[in-house]
């Protein structure tokens, strides 16, 4: 019987740790995209309308500083709330495990006959899971988390606080080394190689088509910056 049970427990939590890989992998190339564009827009934006270097850098500081934390904090509520609603789904199951126990376990060898399982080998293995982690075996089957390895949300945020940063360090480093007579050029050019790199990271995450991936956010990027560069020299033709 043990043989039939590791393995769907193996399987399981291998698709699960791939999954949680996937997602932070997807989520700091979003970030570190956000930061490349958001950053760059601002910059070409200021650069529009004033030929002031420091101007140019203290805005593009500020959009760093800000998007940031932004960010950090952003995740850092949502994963707090996800925290919270695991821990909520925990504690029902747990109460449901100690006043419906034979219910619990039809439920559980119901999940495992959808797998494809015949209803005595699912059963068998329910009844076995059960009694080697009750909790932790219904908690996984039923609600797919592992009441060892909860959300973090001073992760979450550090992570995407830092994903952000080392996108938008990017077109800061770029102002601080160039000429301010090219700065713009220089901000378009260096944002599509990045793009191009986070474009291409993303798809390899997903899974999906590199080409299609890379066009969508140089396209968005630069509509970003062409936007916002002449919304700024529009400001600085009427000295706004």
């Amino acid at each position: 019987m043990n043989k039939t049970r590791n393995p769907i427990t193996h399987v399981e939590l291998s698709d699960s740790m791939s999954n949680n890989k996937l997602n932070w992998l997807r989520a700091a190339v979003l970030g570190a995209n956000d930061g490349i564009v958001s950053t760059s827009a601002v910059i070409v934006g200021v650069a529009g309308a004033s030929n002031s270097k420091s101007f140019i850098l203290t805005a593009g500081v500020a959009s760093l500083v800000a998007g940031a934390l932004s960010m950090a904090v952003g995740e850092y509520v949502s994963v707090s709330t996800q925290r919270d609603t695991e821990k909520s789904l925990l504690e029902k199951e747990r109460i449901e495990l100690a006043t419906v126990p034979d219910e619990e376990l039809e439920e559980l060898t119901n999940i495992y006959e959808k797998k494809g399982l015949s209803r005595q080998t699912a059963e068998a293995v329910a009844k076995e899971l059960t009694a080697h982690d009750v909790f932790g075996a219904h908690v996984e089957a039923e609600l797919g988390i592992d009441p060892n390895n909860l959300t973090k949300p001073l992760n979450a945020a550090y992570a995407s606080g830092l994903a952000f940063f080392s996108g938008a360090i990017i077109p800061i480093i770029l102002i601080i080394i160039s000429p301010v007579k090219y700065c713009i050029p220089v901000t378009f050019i260096a944002v599509i190689i990045a793009l191009i790199a986070t474009g291409t990271l993303s798809a390899h995450a997903g899974g999906s088509s590199k080409s299609k991936a890379v066009t969508r956010v140089v396209l968005g990027g630069l509509i970003a910056m062409i936007v916002t560069f002449g919304i700024g020299k529009l400001f600085g033709v009427a000295g706004i």
